[in-house]
């Protein structure tokens, strides 16, 4: 069941992340201790080289700076492996600029977002709590581009899953967590 859209903008969102995610604000300038701590904490206690690890500390850190660039506002990592041996699974949460009144419909962002994709990629619109959302899975990324009230655009959850894919738990996990979406 979809709750009617307020006719303002929210103020902020609520999102029911597990609490075994790490959580980067990259609203704050220490953004890259941040993920630095992450990246240490998981390689601690685990024989990796430190090849690997600097190579998962680039992966990360330039993820979140191609979505700051595109207006990225949180970023949520969690290992799927002990060892942490591979880029962990993700949530970057964005807010795209985009000017009030601009936004597509979204039936026509589907399309859209269809055409780009090709038939890799299952492209749907789907009802949220928060609100209708598009809905565009792949192999292994998961992505819910969720119209915001008052016309001012979509939020973006981009999920990653590298290791177990966007098809069962972890899949099941991500869908539950864009569900659990609402503005504030």
């Amino acid at each position: 069941m979809t709750v009617p859209e307020p006719e303002s903008p929210p103020s902020d969102y609520r999102l029911l992340v597990p609490r075994d995610w790490f959580r980067v604000d990259l609203t704050k300038e220490r953004w890259r201790g941040q993920l630095k701590t992450f990246v240490d904490k998981e390689f601690a206690e685990v024989r990796t080289s430190a090849e690997t690890s600097r190579s998962i500390w680039t992966t990360l850190r330039n993820t979140a700076e191609h979505g700051l660039s595109r207006g990225a506002l949180e970023f949520f990592l969690r290992t799927e492996v002990p060892g942490g041996t591979t880029t962990p699974a993700s949530l970057l949460i964005s807010w795209p600029p985009m000017p009030r009144g601009m936004a597509p419909t979204p039936e026509e962002f589907a399309e859209a977002m269809a055409e780009r994709t090709g038939p890799e990629a299952e492209v749907e619109v789907v009802g949220l709590p928060a609100g209708r959302a598009v809905r565009l899975r792949r192999e292994t990324s998961l992505d819910y581009h969720v119209r915001m009230p008052g016309d001012v655009g979509y939020l973006h959850l981009a999920f990653s899953v590298p290791l177990s894919g966007t098809v069962g738990p972890m899949g099941n996990l991500c869908d539950a967590i864009a569900h659990s979406l609402r503005w504030i």
